[in-house]
């Protein structure tokens, strides 16, 4: 992604007003407080945003990372479908080669059993953890290579039961639960276009492949029974403040948890502070301005401009929120002048 985003013309004004906002958790603990809270807050803001009108909830598969409490997805996603009631709650994403496609069709069959039309199943390659980490999941390196393979067992399994079909997902068969596919390369970008399916980039981790995987989705995209034209979403750290000063005082709390991972840190959330000077080391802080630089942070009028010229760049229909604040009530005050904006 280009280091500095064009300021939107006129005839970008008004591309926030026409799309849907989603939100991605990673169930994050705050420092001083317990995985249990995590929990709770992950239950109260996925209740906020539904109020707010945001079309999907999404949870992400990581392991053995201390501060994210994300690491059994599916349980949560029902946990979070079982106290909401319309917004759509899903995976952002399963990591298909950690598991075999039978057990994760069995699982999101019965989610969506039990929530009918409100499940999704974004899917990833990487492993979601470190090297130690994938041997205790009985997972080679190699096994990504199959995932092309793996999507295809699992739309099978989830969609209508063949005459003679000797392996069944009960639940799961016939479920048609919908099956997205996540990335930060052009690999899944190119896996999307080719099989179908709706495609929600990473960019709030790694945009600089953002706008070349984004193009060659849809210039390559192929109709099929799930999806008859390509749908994108783009994933973008997000904080709305009063303020550009109050907004660029909240996003200390996620530079320091993204230094903490260059680090190999706790990514436990730190609560902010009031400048991060003499916190990094200047190739420490350009490398977390790197990984940051899709985000829109700022007073309204400021995340407005940013996010319209995202739009305008990528033709995304669907903003995935990351929105990585210390106190909840700052939380879910960003998320609701968010949803404002996009309401105008």
């Amino acid at each position: 992604m280009p280091s500095s985003i064009p300021t939107p013309t006129s005839s970008t004004q008004s591309l926030l007003s026409g799309v849907k906002l989603s939100m991605l958790d990673l169930v994050p603990t705050r420092i001083g407080h317990s995985t249990a809270d995590a929990i709770r807050e992950s239950v109260a803001v996925a209740r906020h945003v539904e109020q707010l009108g945001f079309e999907r909830f999404w949870l992400a598969e990581h392991h053995n990372i201390e501060g994210i409490a994300s690491s059994a997805t599916a349980v949560l996603i029902g946990h979070i479908a079982g106290h909401t009631q319309r917004i759509r709650v899903g995976s952002g994403g399963i990591m298909l080669p950690n598991h075999p496609p039978l057990v994760v069709a069995e699982q999101f069959g019965t989610l969506a059993t039990m929530y009918p039309d409100r499940i999704d199943l974004g899917l990833g390659r990487a492993p979601g953890t470190d090297q130690t980490t994938m041997r205790a999941l009985h997972r080679r390196p190699e096994d990504a290579e199959d995932f092309p393979q793996q999507v295809q067992q699992l739309q099978q399994l989830l969609g209508p039961n063949q005459y003679g079909q000797k392996l069944k997902a009960i639940p799961g068969g016939d479920t048609n639960v919908p099956i997205w596919l996540l990335g930060s390369s052009l690999f899944s970008a190119q896996l999307a276009a080719q099989m179908g399916l709706p495609y929600a980039f990473a960019s709030h981790f790694a945009p600089r492949m953002m706008l070349e995987a984004v193009d060659l989705y849809k210039k390559n995209f192929q109709p099929s029974a799930q999806l008859a034209e390509p749908y994108v979403i783009i994933g973008v750290p997000v904080i709305v403040a009063d303020t550009e000063q109050e907004a660029k005082l909240l996003a200390t709390s996620g530079q320091q948890k993204i230094l903490s991972l260059f680090r190999g840190e706790s990514l436990s959330l730190a609560p902010p502070v009031a400048s991060m000077e003499g916190h990094w080391l200047p190739h420490e802080q350009q490398g977390v301005e790197q990984f940051l630089s899709a985000a829109a942070i700022g007073a309204p009028e400021q995340v407005a401009n940013k996010l319209n010229a995202l739009l305008a760049q990528t033709g995304a229909h669907e903003l995935m929120v990351v929105t990585d604040v210390y106190e909840p009530s700052a939380r879910h005050h960003s998320l609701s002048l968010l949803a404002e904006l996009v309401k105008r």
